[in-house]
């Protein structure tokens, strides 16, 4: 082995203290993991529903990042000098936001009125890095859900069960049983799963943060 060799640096993560996560979503976390990002995990304390109803109108992408920002400051205010990543995704179908299901009735309207229509997933990130502004990212995905009869539906339901089924919004887990709902599938499998992933890394990258 040659002495280059020997020096090449072996840790991803180039700050001395973890990635804070403001997110409660293991696959989230998981996404960041398996991109050999370990992180500290911070629940945000933010009423989502009560953000969106003071923003007013907004087109889907901004209504993600402003939630995303909205989580990572709420974080980044009791955390110190911490570097805070917080993400939210916004599920839109024909200019409508949908949200999480509380029940499986709801869920069931839900994929009713998504069945046969393509819908999109907006990812949205928030990267606060002490000393300088917010970096806001965003990423689409699209997804036409096949034609459902309420008999497929119901069968879904009843095998996906109720956690799975109100965890996500649009009820569904595409890297589950969700994946049988669809006809075809538009954008990044991290982006779909609610973390705008690779412009994410770009960004972090230009940071210093990564080793390469």
């Amino acid at each position: 082995m040659t002495p280059d060799a020997r020096s090449v640096m072996t840790r991803l993560w180039l700050p001395e203290r973890l990635l804070i996560l403001a997110s409660g979503s293991p696959t989230r976390r998981h996404l960041l993991e398996s991109a050999g990002l370990e992180v500290e995990v911070v629940v945000p304390n933010v009423d989502e529903r009560t953000i969106e109803a003071e923003a007013g109108p907004l087109a889907p992408a901004d209504l993600a990042r402003r939630l995303a920002l909205a989580k990572a400051r709420a974080v980044a205010a009791t955390v110190g000098d911490r570097i805070v990543l917080a993400a939210d995704q916004v599920l839109a179908c024909d200019g409508e936001v949908f949200h999480k299901s509380a029940s499986l009735d709801a869920a069931r309207h839900q994929l009713s009125r998504l069945s046969n229509r393509t819908h999109s997933l907006h990812s949205a990130a928030a990267l606060i890095v002490p000393g300088g502004k917010p970096d806001l990212l965003h990423d689409e995905a699209r997804l036409a859900m096949r034609d459902l009869s309420p008999s497929a539906i119901d069968t879904y339901l009843a095998i996906a069960g109720h956690e799975r089924v109100t965890g996500t919004v649009g009820g569904y887990q595409l890297e589950g049983l969700g994946i049988h709902l669809f006809a075809a599938i538009e954008g990044a499998h991290a982006t779909i799963l609610g973390l705008p992933l690779t412009g994410l890394l770009d960004r972090l990258r230009s940071h210093g943060c990564l080793a390469f």
